[in-house]
This record gives C-alpha cells, structure tokens and sequence, in this order.
C-alpha cells in the first residue's frame, strides 16, 4: 500500500471516530429530561437532582425551554456534515478541521464564563471542558495527517 493510500485510510478512520461522537453528543441532547431522570435514578447527586428538579419544571410549564437543546443537538448534526467535505477532499478542506479545532478550544472560555455566570460549579464545568479537550484530540492528529498527505508529491 503506498504512503498517500496509508494516510488516506488513517485520515478516514479519524475522521469517522470524530464524526460519531459528534453525532452521538448532539443526539444525546434530544431526549436530556428522560436521560437526566435515568442519571438522577443511577446516581444520587445534590447537582444532578437540581438539574432534573430545573428539567422537570421546564418540561412540565415551559416546554418551549428545551426547544434551545433541540437546536444544540440539531447544530452538532450540522458540524459533522461539514465534516464531509474533509472526507471527500482533506487537503483543500483542512479548514474545517482548523475550524473544529477553533470551537473545541472555544468551549474552555465558554464552559468557565458562562457556566460561572449561571452558577454551574467548578466540577462540573470542567466536564463540558472536557468535551473540547477530548474533542480536539482527533483533529490534531487529522490535521497532521493531513500535512503529511499534502507534503506528499501529488498523485500520478
């Protein structure tokens, strides 16, 4: 197998790794009352009470609340079909990496200001960091692999 054909394959199965969680985090925001109750049931957490107890409340008087995480989740199925364009042309679409790699940086300011101002605590914060920490994992080995591919001589 050449070199470009070892990269490509290298490149597609990070892509696709990075893909899933990203679907599977946003797909996961749909049903969040149902799965905090299951949380909540699991693991007996003054926090995690108060959330479902805020959930709970949303649900029941103010549905139209929970239609913001419907957004978040639809909004993580948009970002992994940009990500089709790294599949279809890594080289020319590295922007999307760099662009990924922007947001998942982006949530460390976000999760700290924010989560600070709506009284989110400490611990917790640093689980929604954790998700651009893991996040960014695979797209700097993408975006490595995908310079190493464009270094290559191109393609006979």
């Amino acid at each position: 197998m050449s070199e470009r054909n070892a990269l490509q394959r290298r490149i597609r199965a990070w892509l696709v790794l990075f893909v899933v969680c990203l679907v599977l985090s946003g797909l996961t925001a749909f049903p969040l009352v149902t799965e905090v109750r299951l949380a909540n049931s699991l693991i007996g957490h003054e926090w995690l009470a108060r959330v479902g107890e805020g959930l709970d409340t949303a649900d029941a008087r103010y549905p139209f609340l929970l239609y913001g995480t419907d957004w978040l989740a639809f909004a993580h199925l948009v970002i992994a079909v940009f990500f089709y364009g790294v599949l279809r042309d890594p080289v020319r679409n590295i922007w999307i990496i760099e662009a990924g790699m922007i947001a998942c940086a982006g949530i460390v300011p976000l999760a700290l200001i924010c989560g600070q101002i709506r009284g989110i605590p400490l611990g917790w914060r640093l689980i929604d960091i954790s998700f651009g920490v893991f996040g960014i994992i695979p797209l700097l080995f993408l975006r490595r692999l995908v310079k190493r591919l464009e270094a290559l001589p191109a393609a006979a």
